[in-house]
């Protein structure tokens, strides 16, 4: 089952590989809709020591950082590490 939490952003690991999927016009794209209607589905995390890393969302969570957001809506998954 999954758990929803409020991650604050700065405690989310992007790993390496994932970083280079970023497409930055997507990203601003997204935030204004998300101004507009929201956050509609959260990003997927998973819990590793004292952060989380980040396993789906990473347009979401790149948008929140663009609107200057201190967290986001996430769900905590069991996922392998990448």
């Amino acid at each position: 089952m999954l758990r929803m939490v409020k991650v604050p952003i700065a405690d989310i690991y992007v790993p390496t590989a994932r970083r280079k999927t970023l497409h930055p016009e997507t990203a601003r794209i997204l935030a204004e809709d998300i101004l507009e209607n929201g956050l509609k589905t959260p990003i997927q995390v998973r819990k590793d020591d004292k952060r989380y890393v980040l396993v789906e969302g990473l347009h979401r969570l790149e948008a929140h950082r663009f609107l200057g957001e201190g967290a986001i809506d996430a769900y905590l998954v069991q996922a392998k590490r990448h």
